[in-house]
């Protein structure tokens, strides 16, 4: 009983070892040092939040496409930039008011780490944000602007489940890049269908 004790900590280390180190990076950050001294401290206060504030265990898929995480952060910073400059002009267009909506996006291959990732990648592009998640039907609800008519909303709910796919490819585990590239060969990979208010 002992022994599996110690496999099971040893395991929950493992786990949470790429969030402790990324802890320990924000404290650095947070006072611009990158001093033994800063590190040191960074631990000590990434293991005090981590022991105190205790969350369940976030399993990491294990696998990450260097390749497909590179064209993601590529794609990302395109995203950004052409959704700041759309709504940069839909708001200075005073013809008409930008159209707006909240549309529901059913994901296909998200567990709760993916579907963590699409959510906050959708509300970090500009024009739309996340305002509610189904985790149990794993639907993501956004509030979007610039849109006139249901193709829009199509195209929107086409960008988000986009997105899912390159979240999959970079970082998803090997069951849901086999479901992904099933659906690819299949030829499932287009929008599916939800509501809009």
């Amino acid at each position: 009983m002992r022994r599996q004790t110690k496999r099971h900590l040893w395991r929950d280390i493992r786990v949470q070892l790429p969030f402790l180190a990324w802890l320990v990076v924000l404290w650095m950050l947070l006072w611009a040092q990158f001093t033994v001294l800063s590190f040191l401290s960074g631990l000590v206060v990434a293991i005090f939040v981590t022991r105190v504030f205790r969350l369940p265990t976030v399993e990491l898929s294990g696998r990450i496409n260097l390749g497909y995480a590179a064209l993601f952060v590529v794609q990302f910073l395109f995203a950004v930039l052409s959704g700041a400059i759309s709504v940069t002009l839909q708001v200075f267009d005073f013809r008409r008011q930008p159209g707006t909506a909240i549309i529901a996006v059913p994901l296909r291959y998200a567990d709760d780490l993916v579907m963590t990732h699409v959510a906050v990648v959708s509300s970090l592009v500009p024009g739309s944000l996340v305002v509610e998640t189904d985790r149990d039907r794993r639907i993501l609800y956004l509030h979007v602007i610039g849109v006139r008519n249901r193709a829009d909303v199509e195209k929107q709910r086409a960008g988000v489940l986009r997105w899912e796919r390159r979240v999959v490819r970079a970082l998803g585990d090997p069951a849901q890049y086999r479901a992904l590239k099933a659906d690819q060969r299949a030829g499932l990979t287009g929008a599916t269908k939800g509501g809009a208010r």
